[in-house]
């Protein structure tokens, strides 16, 4: 982390200087790509676990990187203008993230000032010098798509990177996700970025307002998906609070629960995908309990026999099937009572992650040690060790302390 920041100021620090020293070329278009880059900056939402928060100031930057002419005639930017207008552009559109305390601002303006740096590099100094001149239509237009993705895969590494270095989760499964969301609107800022700057070579600066719009939409979309997603993690989080409401289970247990199996699966390398349905399945796990006749003291499922465990879980996957929720979480939530060699690993992370909670409320001091020993040194096959391990990895790192996003 301290190295690409560092590597980022000295890119900064150089290309400002030099810009200022030599002066802007084509002023126009540098203010041009300028507010369009800041527009991108303003409107940019908190983001996602992997995939780009800004894709139009995205577009914007990578565009003016590769933007070798305007309206048939050579730009002669060179690639330290590039960095420098996309930089002030950038540090102006986050000062309202900034304001609203957004701690991942800097490592989104790390990872602008180094992906744009590699995309000028790459491009400028080559057609300044005639190089890239003589490749016309498709030829150029394979150029600039070969060298989007390349800068969008060194996008994606350094922002697993930043995410492992954060938080310590393996790099591994950070990665894949960065990837994923190459699939998905990082392939739309790739296609735009390479369309506005091949039309602006040829239509001028007009291009760029006409082919923001599309981006535009599939940003407006995204944002409307999340908002369902919220709305669905809320209700899921309201049907998981009926067992307090009730009395069946102790108040905040089903978010704790959530929370550190969330934190627990990506520690054992799960996808986004699977940790939404762990996340959902840890929140509902206790739902069975709504059935019972007489509730079980205090909500303890993990001390009862195992037949009684497996009656509240295949009622508690009953109530869940019916909700219409995800049927992978009905599954997890089955069969967190299965004996641990035929579980799923999510189902695993459940039932380790409910005894360790349950046993630290009456543990006592030195409850989390405690509790810990007591699921390292029972019964064999009760949990799975490789859970358990990563459990206590995790409450050494403190990565439960942030609850799950469920509204």
């Amino acid at each position: 982390m301290v190295v690409l920041r560092a590597a980022a100021v000295l890119v900064a620090a150089l290309c400002l200087a030099l810009t200022l020293w030599t002066g802007l070329q084509a002023p126009g278009t540098a203010l041009a790509f300028g507010a369009l880059v800041l527009a991108g900056e303003l409107t940019r939402w908190p983001g996602t676990e992997a995939g780009e928060a800004a894709p139009l100031g995205a577009a914007g930057a990578l565009s003016y990187a590769l933007l070798g002419e305007d309206a048939g005639r050579p730009s002669h930017h060179t690639a330290c203008q590039v960095v420098a207008v996309v930089l002030a552009a950038s540090l102006l559109g986050a000062v309202p993230h900034i304001a609203r305390g957004r701690s991942r601002t800097l490592d989104h303006l790390v990872r602008r000032v180094l992906t744009v740096s590699f995309a000028a590099v790459c491009f400028q100094p080559l057609y300044n010098a005639g190089v890239f001149r003589a490749w016309g239509g498709t030829a150029h237009a394979l150029l600039l798509v070969a060298l989007l993705v390349l800068t969008s895969l060194c996008g994606a590494v350094l922002a697993a990177a930043q995410a492992h270095r954060r938080a310590r989760w393996p790099f591994g499964p950070l990665l894949r996700e960065e990837l994923r969301g190459l699939l998905g609107i990082g392939s739309a800022v790739c296609a735009t970025g390479a369309v506005m700057a091949l039309g602006v070579a040829v239509a001028g600066l007009w291009a760029l307002p006409v082919f923001c719009v599309p981006l535009l939409l599939t940003q407006l979309s995204l944002r409307r998906y999340a908002s369902v997603r919220d709305t669905y993690r809320q209700t899921i989080a309201s049907l998981a609070r009926a067992t307090e409401v009730a009395g069946y289970t102790p108040a905040g247990h089903a978010r704790r629960v959530a929370a550190l199996s969330r934190a627990v699966g990506r520690d054992l390398g799960l996808a986004e995908p699977e940790l939404t349905v762990l996340e959902h399945a840890a929140l509902m796990h206790d739902i069975g309990q709504l059935s019972l006749v007489d509730p079980v003291p205090a909500g303890a499922t993990a001390g009862l026999p195992a037949a009684e465990r497996r009656r509240i879980a295949l009622l508690g996957g009953a109530v869940v099937r019916q909700t219409g929720v995800d049927r992978e979480v009905a599954v997890v939530v089955e069969r967190q009572a299965d004996p641990c060699a035929e579980q799923p690993l999510s189902a695993r992370i459940v039932r380790a992650v409910n005894a360790y909670d349950e046993k630290v409320r009456d543990a006592g001091p030195g409850g989390s040690l405690k509790a810990l020993e007591e699921l390292r040194l029972a019964t064999a096959g009760e949990y799975a060790a490789e859970v358990v391990e990563s459990l206590a990895r995790v409450l050494a790192r403190g990565d439960c302390l942030t609850p799950p996003a469920v509204g």
